[in-house]
């Protein structure tokens, strides 16, 4: 299987979803713009934005591991790098760090 096919996009979202139940969910496959990086071998690269009230109170680093955690099967099998905006739906509608 091609890492970078919307299988693993597919995967991504629903792995979210399941964990998430996110109030929103963009999840981008930016492998092309890393065509021939030695470590894409293991995976495709893939930007997530979500919210989700499962991020209220969260530090970013916290969020970050609930994802990565999230995503663990995936990680070297299918995902080689993770760009992630998570957020909760009070702090949406303010500029990402």
């Amino acid at each position: 299987m091609d890492v970078t096919s919307p299988v693993i996009v597919n995967e991504i979202r629903a792995a979210l979803v399941r964990s998430f139940a996110p109030v929103s969910l963009d999840v981008l496959d930016d492998s092309a713009r890393h065509a021939g990086h030695a470590g894409a071998r293991a995976g495709g690269h893939f930007r997530v934005a979500l919210v989700s009230t499962a991020f209220a109170g969260r530090s970013a680093l916290e969020r970050h591991r609930m994802v990565y955690r999230a995503l663990e099967p995936l990680m070297g099998h299918g995902i080689h790098a993770l760009n992630i905006s998570a957020r909760a739906p009070e702090t949406a509608s303010r500029p990402a760090i």
